[in-house]
């Protein structure tokens, strides 16, 4: 199991540290672009398509990111209530959470799938650079893969957690490894 767990942590980072590095690179195009527009006077141009790139990398970026939450416990949550309760209620309302989560990331991922492949049916470009529209719906799949493969780890350790009475993620930033 902790090989597994080892895996599913390396994945979830991994994703997390690409979903930055294009995040990053979105962020200097845009400036760059911004600058660009600022400076025509004087011979500077915004970056052709901009729009376009930055479209598809937040869709990588903010599916990537969606593992390392997903791992780490990072989604929002209301305690107000829960933490009056017992820590075997919390590891229930915890599996029932991380079930739905799981359910919402695989209907998430099932719908992009099903979009990506009609813009791949259709041929729909990009109106500047031309590039396929399907692009960045298969960037966004990557991530949302990984996050369905975590969410459905996590959800077993979530079962685990109820069958041994024992809470494995207590703490935000992988409680339990």
């Amino acid at each position: 199991m902790e090989t597994i767990s080892g895996i599913i942590y390396a994945l979830a980072r991994m994703m997390a540290i690409a979903g930055g590095i294009v995040l990053a690179a979105i962020t200097v195009l845009t400036v760059v672009s911004v600058t660009g527009r600022s400076l025509v006077p004087i011979g500077l141009a915004p970056v052709p398509g901009d729009f376009e790139l930055v479209e598809a990398g937040t869709a990588f970026a903010v599916f990537a990111f969606l593992p390392w939450c997903q791992l780490n416990r990072g989604h929002a949550t209301v305690d107000l209530f829960t933490s009056y309760l017992s820590a075997g209620a919390n590891r229930w309302i915890d599996l029932v959470a991380e079930i739905l989560m799981t359910l919402t990331l695989l209907v998430l991922t099932w719908r992009l799938a099903y979009g990506m492949a009609d813009k791949l049916r259709y041929g729909e470009t990009t109106f500047i650079l031309q590039f396929p529209v399907w692009w960045g719906f298969a960037a966004a799949m990557v991530g949302a893969v990984v996050a369905v493969i975590i969410s459905l780890y996590m959800t077993a350790m979530r079962v685990r957690e109820v069958a041994t009475g024992r809470t494995l993620f207590t703490q935000r930033h992988g409680g339990g490894h």
